[in-house]
C-alpha cells in the first residue's frame, strides 16, 4: 500500500474544441496534469481517414500539451468493435490500426477503445445479443488485429467495462484478460466506478461491486475514469452517489498508481469537480488501513 495520491486528469473534450495550445491551457488551468484526448477536441475527426494523417502534426500537438505541463495519457480510438455489419466493424479496426501506428508520435500510454454493442446506431447502448458467443467471437477477431498493431507501436489498448458493451463488467474484463494470455500485456483496463454501479440501484451493494472489480483486475488497471451517477453539479453540492473515498482506499491498495481522469464535467465546473473527487480520494487514501 502507498500514501501517494493519483495524478489528476480530464477528458480534453470537456473543454470547447479548438487549437491544441488553447485546449491544453484550459486543461492546466482547471488543475489537471493529464489529458485523455479525443482528436475531436482539437477540431479533427475522432478517427481520421488514412489520407488525412500526413496533414496532422501529432508531435506539434504533443508539444502544445507539454508546454502547458500536461501529459496526454490516452488517445480515443472508439468505434463499435462488434457492430452487426462486419464491413463496418472492420473499417473501424482498419482506422484504429492506422491510429495506433501513429500514437507514439503523440507520446500516449494507451489508445482507448469501445468494445461495442450489437446496437447499430449507438455503440454504448445495450443489446440482447451482446452476451452471445458470436458477439464475443467478433470482439476477439477485431482485438487480435489491434493487439498486433499495439505490439508493433509499443502502446497499450485501453478497455473500459461498460454495461452497454460486450465487455460489460469486471467479470467480462477478467475473462478477456485470462483468454488473451501473454497478449494481455498490451491491455490496460480502465475502471469507471459509475459504469460498474449503473445496474446496481441498491447503494448497499456498491462497496461489494467496486471491491470485487479492484480485486479481480488489480494489476491490469491502467486508469480510473471519474464520473457520478448524478450530474456533477449535484456531486459538487454534496449529493454524489459514487463513494470516491472508497475508490481512494481501493486505489491505494493497488500495486501500481493509475491516474484518475474526470469526464462529463461542464467546462466551468472542471476545477470544482477535480477538487471534489480529489478531496474524497485523498480522504480514502488517508484512512486506508483495511479494505472495505
Amino acid at each position: 500500500m502507498s500514501d501517494a495520491e493519483p495524478a489528476w486528469g480530464v477528458f480534453a473534450r470537456v473543454f470547447p474544441s479548438g487549437p491544441p495550445e488553447r485546449v491544453a491551457r484550459d486543461v492546466a488551468a482547471a488543475g489537471y496534469s493529464i489529458a485523455q484526448l479525443n482528436l475531436s477536441a482539437i477540431g479533427l475527426p475522432t478517427l481520421p481517414r488514412a489520407e488525412s494523417w500526413d496533414c496532422i502534426d501529432l508531435p506539434g500537438v504533443r508539444a502544445a500539451f507539454a508546454e502547458a505541463d500536461v501529459t496526454v495519457w490516452g488517445l480515443s480510438g472508439s468505434y463499435n468493435m462488434i457492430h452487426p455489419d462486419p464491413a463496418v466493424r472492420r473499417a473501424g479496426t482498419t482506422a484504429v490500426v492506422a491510429m495506433i501506428a501513429r500514437a507514439p508520435r503523440l507520446g500516449v500510454t494507451a489508445v482507448t477503445l469501445c468494445t461495442g454493442s450489437r446496437n447499430a446506431e449507438r455503440m454504448w447502448t445495450p443489446h440482447p445479443d451482446n452476451v452471445t458467443p458470436t458477439a464475443w467471437r467478433d470482439l476477439r477477431a477485431e482485438l487480435d488485429l489491434l493487439l498486433a498493431a499495439a505490439e508493433e507501436a509499443d502502446v497499450l489498448l485501453g478497455i473500459e467495462p461498460e454495461s452497454g458493451n460486450v465487455v460489460r463488467d469486471a467479470d467480462a474484463a477478467t475473462r478477456l484478460i485470462a483468454e488473451l494470455g501473454p497478449d494481455a500485456d498490451r491491455i490496460a483496463i480502465i475502471v469507471d466506478a459509475a459504469n460498474l454501479l449503473q445496474e446496481h440501484p441498491d447503494a448497499a451493494t456498491h462497496a461489494a461491486v467496486l471491491t470485487h472489480a479492484f480485486d479481480s483486475l488489480g494489476p491490469k488497471i491502467g486508469a480510473l475514469h471519474a464520473k457520478d451517477l448524478v450530474p456533477w453539479a449535484q456531486a459538487i453540492a454534496g449529493e454524489g452517489v459514487v463513494d470516491y473515498a472508497l475508490v481512494g482506499r481501493l486505489w491505494n491498495a493497488l500495486p501500481q498508481h493509475p491516474p484518475v481522469i474526470v469526464q462529463d464535467a461542464r467546462p466551468e465546473d472542471a476545477g470544482a469537480v477535480r477538487a471534489v473527487v480529489a478531496d474524497a480520494i485523498r480522504a480514502g487514501i488517508g484512512g486506508a488501513t483495511a479494505r472495505t
